[in-house]
């Protein structure tokens, strides 16, 4: 089982979680980051240094977020790897807490 990026990552996009990935399997799109499911180890290393609390285990996504392990091996199949630290989207911090972001997922790349 892969881990997944769920809903809490849109407009946010801090990358901490990309920072310790020994694998480098996060995927950058222009406002959510998404796990490449072919290349995850499922090690967890991400899940604690995710700001947001965005990244879930494929089998432990809450419910209401369901449709977000589809979605990272969707998106991770046309968006470019990600390797490196970079700084969050400027509206990070506003959009933080914000619930029900599905709608402002933007599915370009990077």
């Amino acid at each position: 089982m892969a881990y997944v990026v769920a809903e809490p990552c849109v407009k946010c996009k801090y990358t901490d979680c990309v920072d310790v990935c020994p694998v480098d399997c996060f995927t950058e799109g222009e406002n959510f980051l998404a796990i490449n499911p072919d290349e995850c180890i499922d090690c967890g290393a991400c899940v604690p240094e995710c700001p947001t609390e965005a990244i879930f285990e494929e089998t432990e996504v809450p419910e209401k977020w369901a449709e977000y392990v589809d979605l990272n091996a969707k998106l991770a199949g046309s968006w470019p790897s990600i390797t490196e630290k970079k700084d969050a989207l400027p509206e990070a911090d506003e959009f933080k807490d914000v619930e029900e972001k599905r709608e402002l997922l933007s599915e370009a790349s990077a």
